[in-house]
């Protein structure tokens, strides 16, 4: 299915860039694992293009024709296209996920920043639910529930990672926090990006994000056992994995300005053992009733594309706006550049 270089080159990106799931994917059957680490190398690719350039609104704007691309099958001359492109055809990939996760990329592009709760997880909906629910479909369940439980688990492993990066975001002039919370706490944002430090109001934030994820982690584990036998291990320590990041939150007195929290090797492989040890326990466990929980209304659609192989053009008209708004935002800023080098002159 993936051409052996082409997976190669995808097993490489992953190990340096994403350490966690690669930890994790060495429990997953080869008949995932190969195409997982095709969908995280594309993944990988598309948040650096953003991340790491300095034209953001562009780099979305080309990592949108490379996916239409995919879809088209005709990928750009680089592995982790190829390899994606292979994966889109094997599993019939709704195009609806990897375009929302787009969308997440764009509104990182724009600057954008959430007034409560439900935004910041509607954010992470679309730049990490996503990538669950497209584990699902590579693992061909498409089962609601289980779905809605995999959403579960991509949104806490977001609400972990911005839990740990309060500090390095607005360093970068990036906030995740609601902005709602800040100002209720009497911080302006505009105040906490210019000098952040690590107040009783901020770690609470930070702590009230952690705790949000553990719930979400705990809704989660009731939809690894619907899960194919083989699979459920390597999901297990991607949740023990994230979860355990989050706690080094805590220990830290949830001070993720000050210090970046961080686990150990012998800590990774602890959780790698207790999640082997724990799927062969859920093979003869009953069903939780948490897998039919309601599913979190911000991953709705998500769900529903996976699960009914949504229509590829049906979100089109979303991503297509925050792609605008993010040309938009790139304009202002070169404006103001060229307004500030006017006026030094």
């Amino acid at each position: 299915m993936i051409r052996q270089d082409d997976l190669d080159a995808c097993r490489e990106a992953i190990r340096h860039g994403s350490l966690s799931f690669h930890a994790a994917s060495r429990l997953l059957p080869a008949r995932v694992r190969d195409p997982a680490l095709a969908l995280y190398a594309f993944c990988r690719l598309a948040d650096d293009e953003v991340d790491l350039k300095a034209e953001k609104a562009a780099a979305v704007l080309r990592l949108e024709d490379r996916l239409a691309r995919v879809y088209e099958g005709r990928p750009e001359n680089a592995a982790p296209d190829r390899a994606f492109a292979a994966v889109v055809e094997e599993f019939e990939m709704p195009r609806a996920l990897p375009e929302a996760l787009l969308e997440g990329l764009a509104w990182d592009a724009m600057g954008r920043r959430y007034a409560t709760l439900s935004d910041v997880t509607a954010y992470s909906a679309r730049v990490a639910a996503a990538v669950g629910a497209m584990m699902c479909v590579l693992m061909r369940v498409r089962d609601p529930d289980t779905l809605a439980r995999a959403c579960d688990l991509g949104v806490a492993m977001q609400l972990t990672n911005i839990a740990r990066d309060v500090g390095e975001d607005a360093l970068e002039g990036r906030i995740y926090l609601p902005t709602d919370w800040l100002l209720e706490a009497g911080i302006a944002p505009e105040a906490f990006l210019a000098d952040p430090r690590p107040s009783r109001a901020v770690r609470k934030m930070v702590r009230d994000l952690v705790m949000q994820a553990n719930r979400l982690y705990w809704r989660a584990e009731a939809g690894i056992g619907a899960l194919p036998r083989t699979c459920r291990p390597g999901i297990y320590a991607a949740r023990h994995i994230y979860a355990g990041i989050g706690g080094a939150v805590l220990q830290s007195g949830c001070d993720t300005i000050s210090t970046r929290a961080r686990t150990t090797t012998s800590q990774k492989i602890g959780w790698l053992a207790l999640s082997a040890a724990r799927a062969g326990v859920t093979t003869v466990m009953p069903r939780s009733a948490v897998l039919y929980a309601r599913p979190l209304p911000e991953c709705a659609f998500l769900i529903d594309a996976a699960a009914t192989r949504a229509p590829v053009w049906q979100r089109r008209d979303t991503l297509i706006e925050a792609l605008a708004r993010a040309a938009e935002r790139q304009r202002q800023d070169r404006a103001a550049l060229i307004r500030v080098s006017a006026r030094s002159s």
